[in-house]
């Protein structure tokens, strides 16, 4: 497991979810600055003269702004729960990016599941593609607000890297995961602790800058 080497302050979007938490407690321990935007900032149990809660929602274009200001990266770890709006994860994209370019700040990385795909890299086996058509019909909101939020950052300018994450577990980190593509080097799930541990290790990393890498164990 390898660490950011320079400190940061980072503008955190779904810092209470279960991925997010883990996000914001090793940026923390890490020893980064950390403005986190909350519907409802006691949710963020954490205190820390490093960590500043933004209350608001990620729809709510001044409070993406006033989380965004005084950060020099932004990471996107929000997404869509039950009752969300269906284009959710398309527009409070749209806002950090309306955000970063008024603020100049330039990196953002995005987390996204595994059914997004990278037709330039994966190789999907049988198995995969079963899973693909399943999410295809009974999460085609997701899987549609998934892609439409990747157009934004495709067409943002900005030096963005759409995380991909295969099944999501809450067993502890290990401090060992693969980097690859569907298909390629990878397994059908990860530890929520070393998906946040990977997320960290790219706010100073340019490998996937544009690309789409899938995190697995």
């Amino acid at each position: 497991m390898t660490t950011s080497t320079t400190l940061h302050t980072i503008a955190l979007f779904g810092g209470t979810g279960k991925t997010g938490r883990h996000v914001l407690a090793q940026a923390l321990e890490e020893g980064h600055s950390v403005r986190a935007l909350a519907r409802r900032p006691e949710s963020i149990e954490t205190t820390h003269e490093r960590l500043a809660v933004v209350a608001g929602d990620v729809l709510d274009a001044g409070a993406v702004r006033e989380t965004v200001r005084g950060a020099d990266v932004v990471v996107s770890v929000f997404g869509q729960v039950k009752g969300s709006p269906p284009t959710l994860q398309t527009d409070g994209t749209q806002n950090i990016v309306d955000a970063m370019r008024a603020e100049g700040i330039q990196r953002i990385i995005s987390l996204s599941g595994g059914g997004l795909a990278a037709p330039e890299h994966d190789q999907p086996k049988t198995p995969d593609k079963i899973i693909t058509w399943l999410l295809q019909r009974i999460s085609p909101q997701v899987l549609a607000d998934a892609e439409s939020h990747l157009a934004v950052l495709r067409a943002s300018g900005l030096d963005f890297t759409v995380v991909r994450g295969p099944r999501l577990t809450d067993a502890p980190a290990t401090g060992s995961y693969r980097v690859g593509w569907v298909g390629v080097n990878a397994s059908t799930q990860i530890a929520r602790a070393d998906l946040a541990s990977f997320i960290l290790t790219q706010l100073d990393d340019s490998t996937f800058v544009g690309e789409l890498p899938l995190v697995s164990r």
